[in-house]
């Protein structure tokens, strides 16, 4: 290699150094801080330092890469691009957030602020106050680790740590969040609030807390200025003497109004009662409860249980006058305390008074009491509104019932039946116009003697434990008692 090549391919490599080393100098470079106006001095105390101070024009006025700073007094290290400003500190960040504080410090390399003092950050929507506070200008992020609150248009949130990102207009906040409204008050383990939207988003067991209402979660979303939340994961809303759980849970506040999907239950803690279905919509200023898909209704009294199913049940009235209405394919179950037989009937639809003590089993019902079933068109069942003890029935038109005998059924039918009952056990039935029986008749050692196959006005029977012990004819009986293997066909 000659000595010209050599000295042309080390020229080369120097241009092409320098180029390179250049273009990663200028990156590192980072724009300064610049001071615009201040009364500048050197103080011996502090050789590193340009300080300035607010003359008569107003403030030291400082900017940097979009940012603007107005203080009393500023302590300004140009070599490290740094500053610590002092008095009545202002750092705004275009015309979206700025901050206020008696004293601030700011990266210029970093664009990493810390301003403490009575810290006060605004933004169009909300205004957080602090004693500390950090904001990473590159991240657009803020937060605060001593307590802090933020106040919106109808609201002031407070929590011990949080967090606020510019670009998205989010507040996280962190421990012991509680948001007050004059409405309402929430508490939480962690909130996230967007600023823009008024949208609060809950995590970990919370509350919302007001005078007709308390909700619980463990996940939930609720809008502060709408009052309407969706509710997850243990949910529940209490009004007063009603209680809605639900897998998930919509609740309006304004209208007064909560939905939920999915393993509901209403517990209603006056009447000891709860219904269980699949969806439910409960209406506190109506009292009013609609719940569907495998709707059951269970109320305990006096150590007894009532169950009343129907495809939909509505619970209306006050406390003290609810009505239970059920609708499509509906049946009543009563089991009865030890030692009673259970009672029970179905029927299109049930109507439930709980104050009068009346149920109603309306379009096709049927009714089982011990051994005994009774169909009409329509059959009520009264009850003792003190005890809550079956006291009687009446089945309306085309009554009729039947009790299966070893040998066949015992029946009767009329126009209409009237049972009575003691200890929750059906023990004197009365049926009344056009009445008709077929009867098997036994001695005293529940030998059949013969069949009873008698037309009369009215019937009196009489049982014991839920069994025809005695029939009593009253008014033009005509029919005669056949030999058990007589008894005609068509009878």
């Amino acid at each position: 290699m000659t000595n010209k090549s050599f000295l042309k391919i080390s020229q080369f490599i120097v241009v092409v150094s320098m180029f390179f080393f250049g273009m990663n100098i200028s990156a590192q470079e980072k724009q300064k801080v610049d001071i615009e106006s201040g009364y500048l001095e050197r103080r011996p105390d502090f050789p590193d330092a340009a300080i300035y101070t607010k003359d008569e024009a107003g403030q030291v006025y400082i900017v940097h890469e979009g940012v603007e700073m107005w203080c009393d007094q500023a302590f300004v290290y140009l070599k490290d691009n740094f500053v610590k400003a002092y008095g009545s500190v202002r750092i705004s960040q275009g015309d979206t957030i700025s901050m206020n504080s008696k004293y601030a410090e700011y990266n210029g390399n970093t664009q990493f602020a810390f301003a403490s003092g009575d810290v006060v950050l605004t933004e169009p929507k909300t205004t957080l106050q602090t004693d500390t506070l950090y904001f990473d200008r590159i991240k657009q992020q803020a937060y605060y680790r001593s307590g802090g609150t933020v106040r919106d248009t109808a609201s002031v949130l407070t929590s011990r740590s949080g967090r606020y990102f510019a670009e998205s207009k989010k507040y996280q906040f962190l421990s012991n969040v509680k948001i007050i409204n004059p409405k309402y008050t929430v508490n939480s383990n962690q909130l996230d609030f967007y600023s823009e939207t008024g949208a609060a988003y809950l995590y970990g067991p919370s509350t919302i807390v007001s005078e007709t209402s308390t909700v619980y979660c463990e996940r939930g979303y609720y809008d502060t200025r709408g009052d309407t939340g969706y509710f997850v994961k243990n949910s529940k809303v209490d009004y007063e003497n009603r209680t809605l759980y639900g897998d998930s849970i919509y609740f309006d506040r304004n209208k007064s109004f909560a939905s939920a999907t999915n393993n509901i239950r209403v517990l209603d803690t006056i009447n000891k009662s709860v219904i269980r279905g699949h969806y439910a919509e409960v209406f506190r200023a109506k009292d009013s409860v609609f719940i569907t898909k495998r709707a059951v209704a269970i109320t305990v009294r006096d150590g007894d249980s009532i169950y009343v199913h129907a495809d939909t049940l509505q619970v209306t009235g006050k406390p003290e006058n609810r009505i239970v209405k059920g609708f499509y394919k509906a049946r009543l179950f009563k089991p009865g305390k030890e030692g009673e037989d259970p009672t029970s009937g179905k029927c299109d639809s049930i109507y439930v008074n709980q104050k009068r003590g009346i149920t109603k089993l309306l379009r096709n019902p049927v009714l089982w009491s011990g051994e005994n079933q009774m169909t009409g068109d329509t059959i009520h069942i009264l009850s003792d509104t003190i005890t809550d003890k079956l006291d009687s029935l009446k089945v309306f038109n085309n009554a009729f019932l039947v009790q299966k005998d070893s040998l066949g059924y015992n029946q009767v039918k009329g126009e209409n039946l009237i049972g009575l009952f003691t200890n929750n056990e059906l023990d004197t039935v009365n049926i009344n116009k056009n009445t008709q029986v077929i009867y098997y008749s036994r001695n005293d050692k529940e030998e059949l003697v013969g069949i009873n196959n008698t037309v009369s006005s009215s019937i009196q029977m009489y049982l014991e434990e839920q069994k025809i012990t005695g029939i009593r004819f009253i008014k033009k009986a005509d029919g005669k008692v056949y030999p058990p293997s007589m008894l005609p066909e068509n009878a």
